[in-house]
């Protein structure tokens, strides 16, 4: 496995994140414990969560899956623990059990730790922007916080570039040492995130955690897996059909280089600059096993230019993708 550090952080983290989205909804109780005992064997260190995990109905149950899993192991200090803040826990009906205002937040961490057992939480990611909640409210909870030591890093999710930079300078302003993280979508399918997002997270030295690094599973070997008899849904068949020429080119290249669809889109993402990590977020300890492949896959220039040809960005960074 190979490590790196956390933003501008001393902190150092794996390059492959576990994410944990699949285990309750998914995947048994069981299960999730046999992939993050193999993840962490593996290397991995870096696991990523939410409050609002664990399915309809049962929000939370996520974070007690991996609590039950540090009481009965005992590797809580081997990992770095990310969980998130904003989704609304019950009925948005109670309009104080979610967002990011003081109260919520407050109420949420308490209830965090106590479903992960554990005293801190390694990074607490705001899961969304908060319109309504003031960046002063925000890290002035986020402070007291750390003060306290129920948390050690914050970092954000879904934020766009000039929400980046509106937390940053605040944070600086109140001399806080402000967002180390930024988890976008990020794939070959979906790299809008490069016109702001991805130079603002370089300019105010936050790591890119990338999430549906797989676009969804269109960029895991989709057609090979209908050929071979694999069902999808209608959704997932439109999507297929809207893209089948970029498809069938970088499926074809992927036979070129001998390697799995899946694991040279992880690795693209790998090559990125400003990228900590993707997001894995196997559902079987199979997919787990193939994900830990790609932080060996070398992409070279010519490869990285021909995955540009197939999977046109954005052009660079803004204004100079659309304007002089």
């Amino acid at each position: 496995m190979q490590y790196t550090h956390l933003g501008r952080t001393g902190a150092k983290v794996s390059r492959l994140v576990l994410g944990t989205m699949n285990f309750g909804p998914e995947t048994s109780e069981a299960d999730s414990h046999a992939i993050m005992s193999r993840a962490l064997d593996a290397g991995i260190n870096f696991f990523d969560t939410a409050n609002a995990y664990g399915g309809a109905g049962r929000r939370g149950y996520t974070e007690e899956i991996i609590g039950r899993w540090f009481a009965t192991t005992g590797r809580r200090d081997d990992v770095v623990l990310a969980t998130k803040v904003f989704g609304w826990m019950t009925s948005a009906d109670r309009p104080n059990d979610g967002g990011l205002s003081a109260l919520a937040v407050r109420r949420e961490v308490r209830a965090s730790l106590a479903r992960l057992q554990t005293d801190v939480i390694d990074l607490y990611q705001m899961h969304h922007i908060d319109r309504a909640t003031p960046w002063d409210e925000v890290w002035q909870s986020m402070d007291r916080l750390v003060q306290a030591g129920d948390i050690v890093y914050v970092g954000s999710s879904n934020f766009a570039g000039w929400h980046i930079a509106a937390a940053s300078e605040t944070a600086m302003a109140r001399g806080s040492l402000g967002l180390v993280s930024e988890q976008s979508l990020y794939n070959l399918t979906e790299r809008t995130v490069e016109l702001e997002v991805l130079p603002a997270a370089r300019e105010y030295g936050l790591g890119v955690i990338p999430w549906s690094p797989l676009g969804g599973g269109l960029l895991g070997g989709v057609l090979r897996k209908l050929e071979t008899g694999r069902r999808a849904s209608a959704d997932m068949l439109s999507k297929i059909e809207a893209r089948r020429p970029q498809l069938e080119a970088w499926e074809a290249f992927c036979d070129e280089l001998g390697e799995k669809p899946g694991d040279v889109a992880l690795a693209w993402l790998l090559h990125q600059d400003g990228v900590t990590g993707p997001i894995i977020g196997p559902r079987t300890m199979e997919q787990l096993e193939s994900a830990l492949h790609a932080v060996e896959i070398e992409l070279d220039d010519a490869a990285l230019a021909r995955l540009d040809e197939i999977f046109p960005g954005p052009g660079g960074a803004a204004p100079e993708a659309y304007a002089w």
